[in-house]
């Protein structure tokens, strides 16, 4: 009889990136997935440890899936995915077996041996697609938990990448999304750095997207912009983590730049690239963050004026160095401070969308009702189109976080294809 898997994954387009490559392995076991979690015999969690509520859902689950167990004995439990070592002490109870994402090739019985990251995916979706091409961290911020359950920086090499993206292009996918927790500071054994790769990976034949995430700072270098500015595949989408508009809080961070650095990076890229939409992430309440060190974060938002900001209320995480420091913000200030910057969000959201007002512009379809454009800007469309396909796009109004657009025509390239 068929063994049957469910994966549960939390987190960020890494860990969704991962499941794909753990789904692929159980295949290769003979697994068969269960859309259901009741029809599995095998259920794999891939956690998230980036904050502690993170962690927390991962308890009620834990909980759900030992009454499962009651009913199904034989039933096994994996959790895998960023864990950090008091966590694993926490849950080896409530799961048959902890893998470490290092080590998911030993989930299962794997003919796969290489690093976890050479290990092919299945897809979960026709036309788009996540390649990783590195993972880990050498920055160790001082609030991120990131270098703990990651480990180092580990670069796939360009060969490895360039074969996986050519099988994509010719299976027609429309959007290669690569990823890495500092995407930027890619640089494989032979020195390959990012800016090289993307112009490799431009240089492909076929029409598709490309874009990536995440970028640190210190890593966005001119000839990164350039290359961005000069690729006509490549989305004008960057997420640059800020995380505070404050000096002292950025050291004490360990951020390794400072606002004004920051600023003129922004201004650079906008400069370069005008169409450029910016998103970034912001952690307030960070332990000893006064109120000027907030109105500081505050006035940066506002001279910004970014598309999207991710905002976290801080909380301490196990290892890193920030949780020796006194976490002095009250849980209400911290929730005021995030509502006083989303304020600002959708001010600059909104003012941001308007002056798509009137264009026409390719936009890539994501369901029958939302697309998406270049500049990663969500679309309602006013009329059904075929998902997975290039469309030209009349946009008629805005809301703060999308556009309202009109379907024209579609473009020659589309797909809908299984893996």
């Amino acid at each position: 009889m068929t063994k049957k898997y469910h994966i549960i994954t939390y987190g960020c387009q890494m860990n969704k990136s991962d499941s794909e490559r753990i789904a692929y392995m159980l295949k290769s076991a003979n697994y068969k997935s269960a859309p259901n979690i009741n029809e599995a015999d095998l259920i794999i969690v891939n956690m998230c440890s980036v904050r502690q509520s993170a962690v927390n859902r991962i308890y009620g689950l834990s909980k759900k899936l030992a009454n499962l167990k009651k009913n199904k004995p034989k039933l096994k439990t994996i959790l895998t995915g960023c864990i950090l070592d008091s966590d694993q002490k926490k849950m080896k109870n409530r799961f048959d077996k902890i893998v470490s994402i290092q080590n998911i090739n030993h989930i299962v019985d794997s003919p796969f041996t290489k690093h976890y990251l050479s290990t092919p995916p299945i897809y979960s979706s026709p036309f788009s697609a996540y390649v990783p091409i590195m993972t880990g961290c050498n920055n160790f911020c001082s609030y991120c938990v990131v270098p703990y359950t990651r480990g180092r920086e580990y670069s796939r090499s360009t060969p490895e990448i360039i074969s996986e993206i050519r099988k994509i292009v010719k299976k027609k996918y429309l959007e290669i999304i690569l990823l890495g927790q500092n995407v930027n500071s890619y640089k494989d054994k032979n020195g390959q750095r990012f800016p090289e790769l993307l112009k490799t990976i431009h240089n492909i034949r076929g029409n598709f997207w490309i874009s990536f995430l995440t970028s640190h700072p210190k890593d966005l270098s001119d000839k990164l912009i350039e290359t961005i500015a000069n690729s006509s595949k490549i989305c004008p989408y960057l997420h640059l983590a800020a995380q505070s508009g404050d000096n002292q809080i950025l050291k004490k961070m360990n951020r390794n730049y400072t606002v004004e650095q920051y600023e003129k990076i922004i201004s650079e890229v906008r400069k370069k690239i005008p169409q450029i939409s910016i998103s970034t992430d912001i952690i307030v309440g960070f332990p000893g963050e006064t109120k000027k060190q907030f109105s500081n974060t505050k006035r940066l938002m506002q001279r910004i004026k970014f598309d999207m900001a991710y905002i976290a209320k801080y909380s301490p995480r196990p290892n890193t160095s920030a949780a020796a420091l006194e976490d002095n913000v009250s849980s209400k200030e911290k929730k005021e401070r995030a509502q006083i910057l989303n304020k600002i969000l959708k001010k600059t959201a909104l003012q941001n969308n308007q002056k798509y007002i009137g264009k026409k512009i390719e936009a890539l379809v994501i369901n029958p009702n939302q697309a998406k454009t270049k500049s990663f800007k969500k679309i309602k469309l006013d009329k059904p189109a075929v998902p997975g396909t290039f469309i030209s796009c009349q946009i008629t109004d805005v809301q703060t976080w999308s556009l309202i657009g009109h379907p024209l025509d579609t473009t020659q390239n589309h797909n809908i294809n299984p893996n």
